[in-house]
């Protein structure tokens, strides 16, 4: 449970992190809240030669709340739980704080982190999947910003390149109307999510007129469950809708399997919690 020895630098700013990212991109890495690498370099499963501190960056901190709401990359689980304000115009991220891990987690881990992960039961990815958000990528050639559905590519794999930093996810401001709901099925031991499933969508006289649903813990990567999406929109939230976009939604999985949970407990999870998720959604 030794790390293999490494250099650290603390990064001092953006440009510091990205041209230090930039001489030896396959041999260094970020450290933030450090919840997943410090295990990692304990089991020697990753062995960099470089370790860069990004803590110190004032510019990947933060909430602001404008025409659209930016979330600096280095904000912790437990602020996002916090932000009154956050949670009053988006309240799926104060149910998805509350279902993570425990407070000494949410005190250190950050959402960037989580992201640039992509750990496949990570809860962030899902979210930021159904609230349709954008990542901002910083690197040697500049600015981006990619769709969250497009940005989770595989199991810990992600359009994040080995010299560009996760900066900031900006997420559209909620239209009149919005409804929002996080729920998981946690494992039992580490608390990840073996499904987790995110809802954001908007009702006009109880007919749904927007649509997203974010799945994650299923699969090998968190994903829009489009089809589930569209059979929703013109509709009520009826029994009867809710059961065909759930359905939808588990047979756009393609399901992992482990000693937990086998690919067909899971696929049966997807169609219950999105079912759950709806239901509790038809009530408000």
């Amino acid at each position: 449970m030794i790390p293999a020895s490494f250099d650290y630098v603390r990064a001092t700013s953006l440009a510091h992190a990205i041209g230090l990212l930039r001489e030896d991109p396959d041999g260094t890495k970020l450290v933030a809240g450090g919840h997943t690498l410090i295990p990692t370099l304990k089991l020697r499963l990753a062995s960099p030669a470089l370790l860069i501190d990004i803590g110190d960056i004032e510019e990947l901190k933060g909430i602001e709340i404008a025409d659209s709401i930016r979330i600096g990359a280095l904000t912790t689980h437990a602020e996002l739980l916090a932000s009154e304000p956050l949670r009053k115009l988006l309240p799926i991220f104060h149910q998805t704080g509350d279902l993570i891990a425990d407070p000494q987690v949410r005190n250190r881990g950050t959402i960037g982190g989580s992201l640039a992960n992509a750990d496949p039961a990570a809860d962030w990815p899902a979210v930021v999947v159904a609230l349709r958000a954008e990542l901002e990528l910083a690197g040697p050639n500049g600015r981006k910003r990619v769709a969250a559905k497009d940005f989770f590519v595989d199991i810990m794999t992600t359009a994040l390149k080995p010299e560009e930093v996760l900066v900031a996810i900006h997420v559209p401001r909620p239209a009149a109307g919005a409804h929002f709901r996080y729920r998981k099925i946690r494992h039992p031991a580490s608390g990840y999510a073996v499904v987790g499933v995110a809802i954001a969508l908007c009702l006009q006289d109880n007919i749904v007129s927007e649509a997203a649903i974010g799945i994650t813990g299923a699969t090998g990567r968190a994903f829009a469950a489009d089809a589930a999406s569209a059979r929703l929109i013109g509709k009520s939230l009826s029994s009867e809708n809710i059961e065909a976009a759930a359905s939808l939604a588990s047979e756009q999985a393609e399901c992992l399997s482990d000693h937990y949970a086998s690919a067909d407990y899971r696929k049966h999870l997807v169609k219950t919690e999105v079912f759950r998720a709806l239901a509790s959604l038809s009530a408000v």
